[in-house]
């Protein structure tokens, strides 16, 4: 026998190796477990939810450090409690800074299961790296992935993320209503700490965009892309009863939808078609909906600060304005193998902002949501919500007291109101979420 016949199986042996790779990859795919869209520090300063103005987040800042202009982290550890949808055991993080933001060194890391508090559970810290190293710099506008690490967590679980700053990061890159409590240490890195000893708390994330998990081929995402009303103002913190949040959990609850996440991209006051709180949705689509990975819906639910504005003085609007704004949603979502969902604007009167002309263009725009066929779906937050003896207004027992946000229980009749079978395929009538 030569060696071209010795060769022959070991040949064809490696090729055999080489595809079982592939297909064994191909297996599991990273998808976005937990997400949040992200502002600069000055865009929210004046975070206009409603027709409430909210202090500024970075105030807290300067209860940790001497005051001074442009509060900043300086030689500081920040944890933050994330809760994901699915869960998993692998996992990394995404890490970004706003565009025309300070360039940031972060100098470590760590990921782990939280106890309580910023108590994290023992034996589950993980150091993080990115490209190897235990650090890395963020720059303006660009996101920054971390090395994945291994961790056993189960679905709606919390993490707690550490990041330590040794040098002064300017004004920072956050998303301002956190609704769970993020620590912050006096001087020194604390990322590997049981707990964080005497910190001063704000409910807001910094630079975290997102948590992914290396989960099953048919695991996929949703996004909840919104304002105020998807990131879940006038919700009871630290409950997660924002809409999404009980999404995930009925979706956990179902056998059928339990390879589904439900990720929150909502920004207070944030507008379709024009900057303000966060950038305009249609300019940040691509960073949080498109740029997200193991994406398979969109759900959008937004206009409803366009059509405050009206009674602001603001730049006119028609509901031909916002229709044109969802056909691009709707366009950029199926060009990259995205189905968008559309939802109906909740009710309003009463609010601060409300106008007749501003009810008119709502009216014009869900009725376009639910009968022109344009989404691959819709969910109507409107029915779910309005009372039924003034359909302009919200149920009492289901509004904050603004009427404008829902309170925890209509909240949780928005996520009760989602067909799970639009995103599973399979008719499923899992246990409903009740607020007590």
């Amino acid at each position: 026998m030569n060696r071209l016949h010795l060769a022959l199986p070991l040949l064809l042996c490696g090729m055999a190796h080489a595809q079982e790779r592939p297909a064994r990859q191909a297996a599991a795919h990273w998808v976005a477990t937990w997400a949040t869209a992200q502002q600069a520090v000055h865009a929210a300063a004046q975070i206009i939810v409603g027709c409430r103005a909210l202090p500024t987040p970075a105030g807290p800042l300067a209860a940790v450090q001497a005051p001074g202009p442009g509060s900043s982290f300086d030689n500081q550890t920040v944890r933050m409690i994330a809760r994901i949808s699915l869960g998993g055991n692998r996992f990394r993080i995404e890490l970004s800074s706003a565009v025309n933001s300070p360039t940031v060194a972060v100098g470590a890391a760590h990921i782990a299961l939280r106890a309580r508090g910023s108590d994290i559970v023992p034996g589950s810290d993980r150091a993080l790296t990115f490209n190897g190293l235990p650090g890395c710099i963020l720059r303006s506008g660009v996101a920054t992935v971390s090395d994945p690490v291994d961790l056993d967590a189960p679905p709606l679980a919390d993490l707690a993320v550490s990041l330590y700053f040794p040098g002064s990061t300017g004004p920072p890159t956050l998303h301002s209503l956190g609704l769970h409590t993020t620590y912050i240490s006096k001087a020194g890195d604390f990322t590997a700490a049981p707990s964080i000893q005497d910190p001063a708390s704000v409910q807001s994330y910094y630079y975290l965009s997102s948590i992914d998990v290396l989960a099953p081929a048919k695991s996929a995402a949703i996004v909840a892309l919104g304002d105020s009303i998807t990131d879940g103002s006038h919700s009871t913190p630290e409950t997660d009863r924002a809409w999404p949040s009980v999404l995930a959990a009925r979706l956990q609850g179902a056998k059928s939808g339990a390879r589904l996440a439900v990720v929150n991209e909502g920004i207070g006051g944030n507008q379709v078609l024009r900057d303000g709180s966060g950038v305009s949705a249609l300019e940040r689509f691509d960073r949080d909906v498109l740029a997200e990975p193991g994406v398979a819906w969109v759900m959008v639910l937004e206009g409803i600060n366009d059509i405050g504005s009206i009674a602001r003085g603001g730049a006119p609007l028609t509901a031909q304005d916002l229709i044109g704004a969802m056909h691009q949603f709707i366009e950029r979502a199926h060009m990259h193998g995205i189905k968008a969902a559309g939802c109906t604007l909740t009710p309003y009167q009463g609010a601060g902002y409300y106008s007749d002309a501003g009810e008119a263009i709502r009216t014009t725009l869900n009725d376009w949501i639910r009968n022109s066929g344009a989404f691959d779906a819709v969910v109507d937050f409107d029915a779910a919500l309005r009372d039924p003896a003034n359909p302009r207004r919200f149920r009492a027992d289901m509004q904050s007291g603004d009427y404008l946000h829902p309170n925890d229980a209509g909240y949780a009749a928005m996520a009760n109101a989602v067909d799970l079978a639009l995103f599973t395929g399979k008719p499923e009538k899992p246990k409903k979420f009740k607020t007590k």
